[in-house]
């Protein structure tokens, strides 16, 4: 568990894995008494999106920023409900989600990440990596993967 954290980045997609990452980091935030803030990686960045009116209409766009916000909204409601008043969520964007996740907790203070894991194994895991995996090693704080 976690220990002396005064705030958790808890990474989720609205995947399984996810979601038990989020009922992990709600425990831990409610046995420690600190913050949570969700966070999911857009792969899609709002440049690209500018870039490319013609393929990121307004409609497409919005319809989009909704799917991503949806598990972010749902973990956020979920901590809320579990008696949590320091809660918040975060979309960041780019390509490097691993990346993303490590830089957005270090920038904000977290001192501590949770993360879900399909746990991949064999041909799978060599050609798709493993999120979770990178964030373990390129973070400088403790990394919770919960499976």
């Amino acid at each position: 568990m976690i220990t002396r954290s005064k705030r958790v980045l808890c990474a989720t997609d609205g995947s399984h894995s996810a979601d038990r990452a989020v009922d992990y980091a709600i425990d831990a935030a409610k046995t420690y008494g600190c913050g949570v803030v969700f966070a999911t990686v857009n792969a899609v960045s709002e440049a690209e999106m500018a870039a490319e009116p013609l393929v990121w209409d307004s409609e497409m766009a919005s319809t989009v920023d909704r799917q991503v916000r949806q598990p972010l909204e749902a973990a956020s409601a979920k901590a809320k409900q579990a008696g949590l008043s320091d809660v918040t969520y975060v979309v960041l964007h780019g390509r490097d989600i691993a990346g993303n996740i490590v830089r957005y907790a270090a920038d904000q203070g977290c001192d501590h990440i949770v993360v879900g894991s399909r746990g991949r194994t064999g041909l799978t895991r060599v050609l798709l990596g493993s999120i979770a995996e990178h964030v373990v090693r390129a973070a400088a704080c403790p990394v919770t993967v919960v499976r």
